[in-house]
């Protein structure tokens, strides 16, 4: 049991984080406030403020002076580089479905990884203490880093400036009246565009000044964006999307469970944040302090658009395709095989992503939770009680439709941005207890050794088995889509209170959709697991649902094919710069992202249905 001083301690501790993750989260609910933009790259920002603040400072004298310059000036160059991005990218993507949004600031993710990897290095980077606060101080018989206390009051101060200029100035005035109704404010005469850029700027320089903070605490490293932002997420959906002050009460509070986490619940720190999200949403499912969201404009690319049936063209060039991938085992080398294997498999993912994203018009942000529940059920199935592979499959099926089963129930009370970032919270759970839950998932290490039956022990047989099971995947989806429960399901995407004056049962029928999703995620996690021989916890993470988002939107949003040809598209092409561009890989792989979504949004199969097929009837 711990003394008083000691949890005294850990509380100043855990506000001095408070602040830090405030500045971020704050930044972060601003531009969502305004734009409506979620801004997956919002932490990057902050690892860019880092990077560069290391660099100012080491060029300006090592006195407090010099520090605190070097600080603001990292802020201000920050927050020019996100005016920037939002006036080359985010800027035409204003009226564009979340889920573009969300890949083209994933595909900034990457371009800036890159770029702070060539600049200055892979390797964590340390800083000096601060000059003048590089002592600590006793309180209570503990030992206080005068930092630590610095940080306290900076959350409070920020809090009271960013209170100032939106209540006491006419800017001020604007961005709040923006965060409740940006059209209203547009048809009064205020230039949209200048506030977005403003409030981009004021966004990202508190991230920047955020990641300028936190250099004396911690190394700046390449990991600090992804680990910062999903915190800065959590942070803005517990206090409420656009609320400034919720996000200050989600900041204290998460720093505090934070702190308090690591004495009493080590082992289950990282997942104690989105248990209480988690609640937080089932209680209030605005957050805290936030309101309801006013619907942005559909825009152009909207994704709730008439599904088409194929035409003769679209029916021939399937055929050719099935015939050409049945005998391409034939003629290609080894490595083709295995590649297109991993597409077959991918596409099944993609597909059942697809079913909730295109149908339904969910955004599923952790949908690799089905695919870890797959991959992990089989493996355990297999290497624990040592059954045979068709098993392992069995109850790589039966997991993923659980997950939807349990997940799904919760999510589908919510909606838009807030079910999105719930689903992002129960993958995130589950990727921490992949890695924690070391005697039974083998933490960070996995587990090895899943085995194939002699007959899937050549390349080619898995191959089959694969675009066999990719093609019943889909008819199975496509089956659903064209019956009577995916017309209601469509139905409810289209408009919820006209579907439940007619009897359907929304939620129910989303209920059922993730747990048809959940079951076909699961498949394909499976189908990976044997085809690799181990499974890991990155099959639970961020990246592995943004890989299948971008599948989807590759090969067209509006067609029951475009998983697939996405999936051949993008695992190709990101193969192929992993073995040929590794250095650049990242960079180019984000500016594929942001130009594909930018001049292609219909997708490979939208564009192509545009030209040959026909409107659905």
């Amino acid at each position: 049991m711990y003394d008083a001083p000691v949890l005294f301690a850990q509380l100043l501790n855990g506000l001095s984080y408070s602040s830090t993750l405030f500045l971020v989260a704050s930044g972060l609910a601003l531009i969502f406030g305004v734009s409506k933009i979620v801004n997956f790259a919002h932490g990057s920002f902050y690892m860019l403020g880092a990077y560069i603040a290391l660099t100012i400072t080491s060029l300006l004298p090592a006195t407090p002076f010099g520090f605190w310059s070097g600080v603001l000036l990292t802020a201000l160059v920050v927050g020019m580089v996100g005016c920037v991005i939002e006036f080359t990218v985010l800027r035409r993507i204003y009226s564009a479905p979340e889920v573009f949004q969300i890949l083209v600031t994933f595909g900034l993710v990457l371009i800036f990884q890159n770029l702070i990897y060539e600049i200055w290095g892979p390797d964590e980077v340390l800083a000096p203490r601060v000059p003048g606060l590089s002592n600590s101080v006793p309180i209570f018989g503990e030992r206080i880093p005068q930092y630590n206390l610095v940080l306290i009051l900076v959350g409070p101060i920020f809090l009271s400036l960013l209170w100032w200029l939106t209540h006491k100035t006419r800017w001020g005035r604007l961005i709040r009246a923006a965060t409740q109704d940006r059209e209203m404010v547009a048809s009064l005469g205020v230039n949209e565009k200048t506030l977005f850029t403003v409030v981009f700027f004021i966004g990202t320089a508190l991230a920047g000044l955020a990641g300028a903070l936190q250099i004396p605490k911690e190394s700046a490293n390449l990991q600090m964006d992804i680990n910062i932002v999903v915190e800065a997420f959590v942070i803005v959906v517990i206090g409420g999307m656009g609320s400034i002050m919720g996000a200050f009460l989600a900041a204290i509070l998460v720093g505090v469970i934070n702190a308090f986490g690591v004495l009493f619940f080590p082992q289950a720190v990282s997942v104690l944040i989105f248990i209480v999200m988690v609640l937080v949403l089932i209680f209030r499912p605005n957050g805290l302090l936030g309101g309801r969201i006013i619907a942005q404009r559909p825009g152009e690319l909207s994704i709730d658009q008439p599904y088409r049936l194929p035409g003769k063209a679209v029916i021939r060039a399937t055929v050719v395709a099935v015939a050409v991938l049945a005998m391409l085992p034939l003629i290609v080398p080894l490595y083709v095989k295995v590649v297109l294997t991993e597409v077959f498999i991918l596409a099944i993912f993609a597909g059942s992503l697809h079913f909730l994203l295109s149908v339904g018009g969910i955004v599923s942000f952790g949908h690799a939770a089905y695919f870890g529940l797959g991959s992990y059920a089989a493996a355990l199935v297999a290497t624990r009680l040592g059954m045979p592979m068709a098993a392992g499959v069995i109850a790589a099926i039966l997991a993923g439709a659980g997950g939807g089963l349990l997940f799904g129930w919760f999510c589908t009370r919510l909606k838009g941005t807030y079910l999105a970032m719930l689903t992002l919270a129960f993958a995130q759970i589950l990727f921490t207890l992949s890695i924690q839950m070391v005697e039974f998932t083998g933490g960070d290490n996995g587990i090895v050794g899943l085995t194939r039956p002699e007959w899937l022990n050549s390349h080619a047989g898995y191959y089959y088995l694969s675009l066999v099971a990719a093609i019943l995947a889909t008819w199975v989806l496509r089956r659903a889509l064209y019956a009577p429960f995916g017309f209601a399901f469509r139905a409810g995407r289209d408009s919820t209170a006209r579907s439940a004056a007619i009897g359907v049962n929304v939620a129910f029928i989303q209920w059922g959709a993730f747990i048809l999703a959940g079951a076909v995620a699961g498949l394909a996690g499976a189908l990976m697991a044997y085809h690799r021989g181990s499974v890991f916890p990155n099959d639970f993470s961020v990246a592995t649902t943004v890989d299948a988002l971008v599948m989807v939107l590759v090969g067209g949003v509006q067609s029951v094919s475009g998983p697939l040809i996405g999936a051949l598209a993008y695992h190709v092409v990101a193969v192929e710069l992993v073995r040929n561009l590794a250095d650049y890989w990242r960079l180019i792989l984000g500016l594929f992202i942001i130009l594909f979504v930018l001049g292609l949004p219909q997708g490979i199969v939208g564009a192509f249905m545009n030209r040959f097929g026909k409107g659905e009837k």
